[in-house]
């Protein structure tokens, strides 16, 4: 059973979360919620495409693209609790009968990095949704 690191975990989340890397380093091939995370980002990827050829007008781009922001920001929310958890617990879920090995800075600049980054990637999701809403909603009222 090989030792899985804290430090790597945070950064896969972070950088390849909304894939499910992370949770295929972290429990393997088989965890179900894994096969959750590529879909949800593939069809994102498909609205971001969308939107760059097509404009802002295109309503199923509206309704496709921010599941890729969702999905950036789940990936560093999993970077942010990753980084931040206690070696020993980290140690206790992950590494059982394993010795504790020094994580130093490389999860807490995960963390740091994931909170900027998560923090955009939500913002930005929040109101490109809500703004194409009310953008939808008025043209569907006749303004």
């Amino acid at each position: 059973m090989s030792i899985k690191h804290k430090g790597v975990a945070a950064w896969l989340a972070l950088l390849l979360g909304s894939l499910g890397v992370h949770r295929a380093y972290l429990y393997g091939l088989r965890d179900g919620w894994l096969w959750l995370h590529p879909l949800p980002t593939l069809i994102g990827l498909a609205g971001l495409n969308r939107f760059q050829s097509i404009g802002q007008h295109d309503a199923m781009a509206a309704w496709t693209l921010p599941l890729l922001g969702l999905m950036l920001a789940q990936g560093a929310l999993c970077a942010i609790v990753y980084g931040l958890c206690s070696d020993e617990r980290w140690n206790a879920r992950h590494n059982p009968e394993q010795p504790a090995a020094p994580t130093r800075w490389l999860p807490v600049l995960a963390a740091v990095a994931a909170l900027l980054l998560g923090g955009t990637a939500l913002m930005a999701t929040i109101a490109f949704s809500a703004q194409r809403y009310f953008e939808l909603s008025a043209e569907a009222a006749g303004g």
